[in-house]
């Protein structure tokens, strides 16, 4: 009879009798896949990408992608290519796992060798497995895509994030049980077939014949392979953040009692992230070979009545290959913690711009939310802007008046007079009754001494050098009017800003021809990028001179990039302190926030810190990132 606890406990014995054949199998796969199959796969799906010849930074501009079929051939080519190196790691550690432990090296070179030679067959699983969980997955797909279409499709995607209409639940209501009917079959079905992996490998079935034979195998007994599975997965997932909360909660707080001397904190510290390093290593070690051992044990269990791999032999040795290896991953796990160590800037600082004005202190887009950006110490201040019916440029994020006027009317079909009857103000605070959307004339000559606008442009479909035309003559405006100010004798020339408007401000959209048509029009004037995300292979990172990256993307490798190709990595929008200090630290030149003030005090606390003290806060921001 199959036990959950029995099929753990042959596991944990599997892992520790195998430990350092699976250990050397894995060092062999990771070396392999580091030089070679990783960057082939990245390579060919960048090369994919490229093909469709278009920039893909963006939710819609991906869906829009994977919809056409193009897209689709290559989400099938990523999903199959990522599946299929998953299998081939797994495939040898299953080799390793059933034969008797002799020589640690030469049996996972055979196993490396062995799950090599099964790659077309290996191939060919994946196709069928995976092809099948994926055409499973369409219909429900199809119909969600649907519904949402009946239910929110005529909406404000923006409007429908922020206030949560009842559509939005009505259309979870009928879409949930959907996708729970989709998970609970997708479910069974990766049950029925768990055995056919290890199936291919020990016995060098077809796909097909392999996935039949796990069928018969796992008749009856999906239940405590469901609970064996679901309970590993658990502990994978959660000994990480274990890990990570442990340095973070008992270790750290240590290094805050040592002497601020660089000769005690800096050995101390490379000793800290030696063993966070390592720790990492063993984890995601342990984790992908608990998987293939316990694929391992249930192919004993249910196809030969095995209890377990069998014993090591009584001569068995670790070899001196085996500790040169193990202190080589000391090895590596010190000279990483140096490099993590080295790449800490001690002082850095970075710009800070109010989203839509200080939005949490006053209603977005309004000069009373510019006003108190003012006061808070912002760099710049990021408006929306958008054309009114009359080609007016005005400050508002979305489409319609919904949200904050509750006027289902699109802004576009409205005037500037009759939009001053709106009052934008009123749903913040009785404090803002009465406020009114500004135009763009107004918010320039609110910032001209003092915090430059980010002016982020919302275009309506086929108005977009519209908008780009009607911003860049208030910008002209703005100009005249600051040189009439110089003009007059009883006006001081610091009094009316800078000469030129377009050296102040930056210029963001989320369209990268609307920067080239910018640029082609005012090539003096600054231009952010706006990205949700960038997709490799899709982007020509010349042509802004900022990127602004939702804030969850950013990354060491965009980080790089940007050094690379020189131009300003911006974030956006941060409003929780212990974020924006991971971001600085990180490396970004400009965080965008809803809080000005709650970044400008975060910088100056920084700035009064030691720099054994701003050391420990640097780690501190490492480990939780």
């Amino acid at each position: 009879m199959l036990s959950l606890s029995q099929l753990h406990g042959d596991v944990l014995r599997s892992l520790r009798e195998h430990f350092r054949p699976l250990l050397a199998y894995h060092l062999f796969f990771t070396v392999l896949a580091s030089a070679v199959l990783l960057p082939s796969v990245a390579w060919t799906l960048t090369s994919l990408l490229g093909q469709f010849g278009r920039p893909v930074i963006s939710n819609a501009e991906l869906f829009d992608i994977l919809i056409s079929p193009g897209g689709v051939l290559w989400l099938l080519a990523a999903i199959g290519l990522t599946f299929l190196v998953l299998y081939l790691q797994q495939a040898g550690m299953i080799l390793v796992a059933v034969r008797p432990r002799d020589n640690h090296y030469r049996l996972a070179w055979e196993a490396f060798w062995g799950s090599l030679r099964r790659l077309p067959a290996l191939a060919g699983l994946v196709v069928v497995q995976v092809g099948a969980q994926l055409l499973l997955l369409l219909p429900p797909a199809l119909a969600i895509g649907w519904l949402y279409g009946a239910f929110l499709g005529g909406l404000d995607p923006y409007y429908v994030q922020r206030v949560r209409p009842p559509a939005l639940w009505q259309f979870l209501a009928v879409s949930l049980p959907l996708a729970l009917v989709w998970a609970s079959i997708a479910a069974t079905l990766y049950f029925r077939w768990i055995l056919a992996l290890p199936l291919v490998v020990l016995e060098t079935l077809s796909p097909l014949r392999a996935l039949k034979r796990s069928h018969r195998l796992t008749r009856g007994r999906r239940r405590p392979i469901a609970a064996a599975v679901i309970l590993l997965l658990v502990v994978i997932v959660a000994l990480p953040f274990l890990i990570s909360s442990l340095f973070d909660r008992v270790f750290t707080p240590m290094l805050w009692w040592l002497p601020e001397r660089n000769a005690v904190l800096i050995p101390a510290m490379l000793a800290y992230l030696s063993g966070y390093v390592l720790l990492t290593l063993a984890i995601t070690f342990i984790g992908i070979a608990a998987n293939s051992l316990l694929s391992a044990c249930l192919y004993l269990h249910l196809a030969h009545r095995e209890p377990r791999p069998p014993r090591p032999t009584v001569d068995a040795h670790p070899g001196r290959w085996a500790w040169a290896v193990e202190l080589g991953v000391i090895v590596f796990a010190i000279s990483q913690a140096w490099l993590i160590v080295n790449s800490f800037e001690l002082r850095d600082e970075v710009l800070i711009t109010a989203h839509r004005g200080s939005s949490m202190a006053a209603p977005e887009n309004t000069l009373a939310a510019v006003d108190q950006a003012i006061l808070d110490g912002a760099d710049f201040i990021e408006i929306d802007v958008r054309l009114t019916g009359d080609d007016q440029v005005v400050l508002y994020h979305d489409r319609t008046l919904q949200r904050l006027a509750g006027d289902s009317r699109q802004l576009r079909d409205l005037t500037f007079e009759e939009l001053q009857q709106f009052d934008v103000g009123s749903w913040f605070g009785d404090a803002y009754v009465g406020e009114r959307i500004p135009s763009l004339d107004d918010a320039l000559a609110r910032t001209r001494t003092q915090s430059p606008l980010m002016i982020d442009l919302k275009p309506d479909p086929g108005r977009e050098l519209d908008l780009v035309d009607a911003v860049l003559e208030s910008l002209r405006r703005e100009n005249l009017a600051r040189q009439e100010c110089r003009g007059l004798a009883q006006q001081p020339p610091q009094g009316c800003g800078s000469e030129d408007v377009h050296g102040d401000v930056l210029i963001a959209t989320m369209s990268p021809s609307l920067v080239r048509e910018i640029k082609a029009r005012q090539p003096q004037l600054r231009t952010t990028l706006l990205a949700q995300f960038v997709l490799p292979g899709t982007l020509d990172r010349t042509s802004f001179d900022a990127l602004g990256l939702r804030h969850n993307r950013v990354s060491d490798a965009e980080i790089r990039a940007a050094s690379y190709f020189g131009y300003e990595l911006h974030t956006w929008t941060v409003n929780d302190r212990a974020r924006m200090s991971q971001l600085i630290d990180m490396g970004v030149d400009n965080i965008i926030t809803d809080r000005p003030d709650l970044l400008a005090e975060l910088l100056e606390d920084r700035r009064e810190l030691s720099d054994g003290a701003l050391l420990l806060v640097k780690l501190r921001n490492w480990l939780r990132s």
